[in-house]
């Protein structure tokens, strides 16, 4: 008889399930909380994986943003007030 070895490098917890309004959610114990605010997740077969999600640079962000249309009044451009050192 041939048993296939239990991965020891990553721990295992029994989690609870339960919903929030319409969606089931999962409490992640605190070893496996992520970084940051946002998550990736994603099906393989019969799993479900979630990670990190990769913090978005400024320029995606400033990518995203719509146009503003608003005229701006002029800005004065004023000599430089002296600065002791």
């Amino acid at each position: 008889m041939t048993y296939a070895k239990k991965s020891t490098t990553l721990p295992e917890r029994r989690v609870k399930l339960f919903k929030n309004g319409r969606n089931q959610a999962v409490r992640i114990p605190r070893e496996f909380e992520l970084p940051g605010e946002e998550a990736i997740l994603r099906k393989e077969g019969d799993r479900l994986v979630i990670e990190p999600a990769a913090q978005r640079s400024l320029l995606e962000v400033l990518a995203g943003l719509e146009p503003i249309e608003d005229e701006f009044p002029p800005i004065d451009d004023l000599p430089a007030e002296p600065v002791e050192l």
